[in-house]
């Protein structure tokens, strides 16, 4: 008898889930199969027959994390990506990135993510081409817009969506100074 496919993925979002709420409290390296079979109610092989080990699940994550930028940066009839969509990617896939981004995550995930906005056929962020610096440009906008991001979430999102855009906008266009009133 097979299962039905909205069983097998709510088992899927289940064991995802306890996953991302151990990896958010602790290193991978102390999570184990057991664990998170224990706390999502089902037994060790039923774990086995959708991933591997924990390391499996959380690559799953990942790529899963990945595959869902690309395809909505691929999709965007925008000539560049903003603030307001890194927002809105992020909203959606909040509580996976806050894992991955979190105090037990890892810098490569990260790396990858940023990845995805540089990619040849990403967006254009209207910096000279074939210069020196345009990585160090690129770097800084992509950095600085996640950690924002993810600065606002930790804070339980202690600005409305506009402030944020508005204070990132600012400080990419004008710097610190204008915000503080140095000059």
């Amino acid at each position: 008898m097979r299962k039905q496919p909205e069983v097998t993925e709510k088992t899927r979002q289940t064991f995802i889930s306890i996953f991302c709420e151990l990896y958010g409290q602790k290193p991978i390296e102390k999570i184990t199969v057991q664990e998170i079979a224990n706390k999502s109610g089902y037994n060790r092989s039923t774990f086995y027959q959708y991933f591997t080990d924990v390391y499996d699940l959380l690559g799953y994550v990942e790529n899963d994390i990945l595959d869902y930028f690309r395809s909505k940066l691929n999709n965007t009839e925008q000539v560049d990506i903003k603030p307001q969509d890194i927002l809105l990617l992020f909203e959606e896939k909040e509580m996976h990135l806050n894992t991955l981004l979190g105090n037990y995550g890892n810098i490569r995930f990260l790396e990858k993510l940023k990845g995805e906005f540089f990619a040849e056929e990403g967006p254009n962020y209207c910096l000279p081409e074939n210069s020196s610096i345009t990585p160090y440009l690129l770097e800084f906008h992509i950095s600085t817009s996640f950690s924002l991001l993810l600065l606002w979430q930790r804070r339980h999102k202690d600005l409305s969506p506009d402030e944020l855009f508005r204070l990132i906008d600012r400080l990419f266009t004008s710097g610190i100074s204008s915000v503080t009133g140095d000059n």
